[in-house]
């Protein structure tokens, strides 16, 4: 016997309700009311799960980074050299946007116009923790493989993070159309041939 799949809870229905109209209603001013409406209850009742609408925004930020982060968590755990590192953080990025092209219109900031900006501070934390996890796996980089960055550090870990937004923002602006890991297998090794190189002996 298999066992059934849990029912969402109303605040996760109301959240997946509003990725969903990010997705489908791409450039168009989210509401109450219309929120209400696609996911079949009266505005009190999303008043009584959320007190704003930017509180769920920020239930969905909050899905994106632990999300993410954890799965990053497990990366670091499971693949022990820099590049691959690397490479897999970049392409789970890729990956969870493609995949959830609603919380990619959070990622890329858009939607978040005219918005409080704490949710626009919160996106910018979160490609900052991106970043730095970065800047730690190069630094890591040294010490386990004996190799360092062609780039200072902090150039060379804004370099991944700007791919990884830009490919969002093309896929935003492009309504869906165009995937963010479109062509990446081929350019992240020819991103990734410079990236390390053998650290210089000290005498």
């Amino acid at each position: 016997m298999t066992q059934a799949t849990p029912t969402p809870s109303r605040r996760e229905q109301i959240l997946q309700g509003l990725a969903l109209m990010l997705e489908e209603d791409s450039g168009k001013r989210i509401t109450i009311a219309a929120l209400a409406r696609q996911v079949g209850v009266s505005e009190a009742a999303l008043y009584r799960h959320f007190p704003s609408k930017a509180r769920m925004f920020e239930g969905l930020i909050e899905f994106i980074e632990q999300t993410l982060f954890e799965r990053i968590a497990r990366i670091l755990e499971e693949v022990p050299e820099a590049v691959p590192r690397c490479g897999q953080i970049l392409t789970l990025v890729l990956a969870f946007a493609e995949k959830n092209p609603g919380l990619s219109r959070l990622l890329g900031g858009d939607v978040l116009t005219g918005e409080t900006a704490r949710l626009r501070q919160r996106i910018h934390q979160l490609f900052e923790r991106l970043e730095t996890q970065l800047k730690q796996v190069l630094r890591e980089a040294e010490l386990r493989e004996g190799r360092r960055p062609g780039l200072p550090i902090p150039a060379a870990a804004n370099l991944l993070v700007a791919q990884a937004e830009g490919r969002i923002a093309q896929y935003v602006r492009s309504d869906f159309r165009r995937r963010p890991t479109e062509h990446w297998d081929d350019q992240w090794p020819a991103l990734s041939a410079g990236l390390l190189r053998e650290a210089p002996q000290t005498a």
